[in-house]
C-alpha cells in the first residue's frame, strides 16, 4: 500500500520480434499464437512453391516451440521424392514420424498449406520462439542438411490495473455494543430473583460476563447497560404487563446491586407479550394449523382473545407451542454500550491486532496496513481480518476484495465485491474482476462509470482492456 496496488493478468498475442528468415523451399506468412485458457493455438500459411525435392531425398519441416532448455516438437510436415516415397511403400516404414505428421509425394506437394496445431499451453511457453526446422536426408535416412529459421516469439503482454484502496471514515469515538439474551426463570406469579433457581445462575452469569468482558479492560469505558424484558402470551395480557415489568426490573436491580451502579446506568423497558417472537416460530414451524395460526396472531384482535382462540380452535398446536416456544418468548434481552479509546502508534496497533483485533477501527486496521509492502501475507491479513470484524461494512468489503484479487484468489473476491456498496472505488473494482474473468465487456462499461465517478486511473484500465479485446 505504499503505492498503487497492481497485479498481471495475461492478454494472448504473437509478437514478432525477429525478422523471419525463411528456410529453403517454404515461405512463412500470417504466423498467429494464441494462448486459450489451458492450450496454445499455433497458426500459419506455409508457400512451397519453390520446393524443389530430388527424386532419392526426402525433405521434413518441423516447427517448434523454444525457450531455453525447454522445447516441443510440433506435427511436421514432410515431402519425398518418387524413389524414396516408393520405397518407403515398398518397405512398410513410415512416411513421416509422428502421428499427426502430414506427409507428401513432392510431385503432389501442395502449393500453399495452412498449418493450424493445438497444444497443451506450458508456463516456459511465454518468451518461446516459433522456430521452422527443414532437415533433407538421403539414402538410410542419413541427414544431408538442416536448417533452423527462428519465426517470432510468443509474449503474453501483460494488464496492470492499478488498484485503489478506500480510507474508511475516522469514527469521532469507538462506540460499541455487546447483546445477548438471558433465559431467567421465575417461580410462578413471583417477581423476586432467585440465583439458584433452576438455570438462573448460568443466566444471571452470561449478563455478568459480558459486562465483566468490558469492565476490566483499561482501554474501554462502560457507557450503559440496557434490559429489554418479555413475557409470553399464556395469560391476561394485563397481568403479563404487570409480570414483565417488575421481572425486568428485579433483574436492573440485580445487576445494579453487583456492580454499584448509579440508578440511571440501566435502561430498560418490557414487552408484555411477545408476539413477534411467538409468529417467527410458527412460521417456521410444521404445525398442522399453521396458516390459520399465523391469520388470527396477524389479525386486530386483542391478545387476549388471539391466545384464547389459539389455545381453544388448535389445542394440539397450541401444546406444541406452549412446550417447545414459549418457555424461549420468557426472557430479558441485554446490551452493554461502550467506548475503546483511539489508538494513533501503529507499533501498538500491532501488538492490538495480534491480540485483541476487535478493539481496532477500520481506520486503524488501514493506518497498519500501510506498513506492509503490496502484494503481501502480512497485507493481505489485515484487510481479511478488518472484514472479518466488521462483516457488513461496504469500505471493509470493498479493501478486502482488491487484497484478494491481488492475491489472485477471485472466488473469495466475489462476496466481498457483493458487499462493497457503490463508490466510485467500488464500481472501479469490479470492472478490474470483470477483467480478470475476461468479462470485457462488462469490464469496459464499469471502468467507463467510474472514470465518470471520479477514478483517473480507470482511463488506463480500458486502453489495456482494448488493447487485449
Amino acid at each position: 500500500m505504499k503505492r498503487i496496488l497492481s497485479i498481471i493478468m495475461t492478454l494472448f498475442a504473437c509478437l514478432v520480434t525477429v525478422e523471419a528468415q525463411n528456410v529453403e523451399g517454404a515461405k512463412v506468412d500470417g504466423m498467429n499464437l494464441k494462448r486459450s485458457g489451458d492450450h496454445m493455438s499455433v497458426n500459419m500459411t506455409v508457400d512451397f512453391t519453390s520446393l524443389d525435392v530430388l527424386s532419392n531425398r526426402s525433405v521434413v519441416f518441423t516447427p517448434m516451440l523454444v525457450n531455453g532448455s525447454d522445447s516441443l516438437d510440433l506435427p511436421a510436415v514432410g515431402f519425398y521424392g518418387r524413389r524414396r516415397y516408393y520405397y518407403n511403400v515398398r518397405n512398410d516404414k513410415e512416411i513421416i514420424n509422428g502421428q499427426d505428421g502430414m506427409s507428401y509425394r513432392a510431385s503432389q506437394a501442395p502449393d500453399s498449406l495452412a498449418y493450424n496445431v493445438v497444444v497443451p499451453y506450458k508456463n516456459w511457453m511465454n518468451g518461446a520462439y516459433l522456430v521452422l526446422h527443414r532437415s533433407e536426408s538421403g539414402c538410410c535416412n542419413k541427414v544431408l542438411s538442416e536448417q533452423y529459421s527462428q519465426l517470432c516469439v510468443f509474449n503474453e503482454k501483460i494488464f496492470t490495473p492499478q488498484y485503489v484502496y478506500l480510507r474508511p471514515v475516522p469514527e469521532k469515538e469507538k462506540v460499541r455494543f455487546i447483546s445477548g439474551s438471558a433465559y431467567v426463570d421465575f417461580v410462578v406469579n413471583r417477581v423476586d430473583i432467585n440465583p439458584s433457581y433452576r438455570n438462573n445462575k448460568v443466566e444471571l452469569d452470561k449478563i455478568t460476563a459480558t459486562i465483566d468482558s468490558v469492565k476490566n479492560d483499561a482501554d474501554i469505558t462502560l457507557n450503559a447497560v440496557s434490559i429489554k424484558g418479555y413475557a409470553s402470551p399464556e395469560g391476561t395480557y394485563k397481568s403479563n404487563a404487570l409480570l414483565a415489568e417488575k421481572r425486568t426490573e428485579a433483574l436492573k436491580q440485580y445487576v445494579q446491586n453487583l456492580y454499584d451502579f448509579t440508578p440511571d446506568f440501566i435502561n430498560t423497558e418490557y414487552e408484555p407479550e411477545d408476539w413477534a417472537g411467538l409468529r417467527a416460530f410458527v412460521d417456521a414451524s410444521q404445525l398442522l394449523n399453521k396458516k390459520e395460526i399465523l391469520s388470527l396472531i396477524d389479525s386486530s384482535r386483542e391478545p387476549d382473545n388471539k391466545e384464547w382462540s389459539i389455545k381453544t380452535t388448535y389445542a394440539d398446536d397450541y401444546s406444541v407451542m406452549y412446550q417447545e416456544c414459549y418457555p424461549a418468548l420468557r426472557r430479558s434481552d441485554y446490551k452493554v454500550e461502550y467506548t475503546i479509546r483511539k489508538y494513533k502508534d501503529v507499533a501498538e496497533i500491532k501488538e492490538i491486532f495480534a491480540e485483541t483485533p476487535q478493539k481496532l477501527s477500520l481506520e486503524e486496521f488501514y493506518l497498519l496496513a500501510q506498513e506492509f509492502e503490496d502484494n503481501t501475507r502480512e497485507l493481505n491479513d489485515v484487510f481479511e481480518t478488518a472484514v472479518r470484524m466488521y462483516p457488513n461494512d461496504p469500505v471493509a468489503n470493498l479493501n478486502a476484495a482488491i487484497s484478494e484479487m491481488q492475491n489472485g484468489d477471485l472466488t473469495s473476491a466475489v462476496p466481498h465485491l457483493e458487499k462493497a456498496g457503490d463508490s466510485p472505488e467500488a464500481v472501479y473494482a469490479r470492472g478490474i474482476y470483470s477483467a480478470l474473468v475476461k468479462d470485457y465487456d462488462k469490464a469496459v462499461e464499469l471502468f467507463q462509470q467510474a472514470l465518470e465517478q471520479g477514478i483517473a486511473v480507470a482511463a488506463d484500465a480500458i486502453e489495456q482492456v482494448n488493447e487485449i479485446k
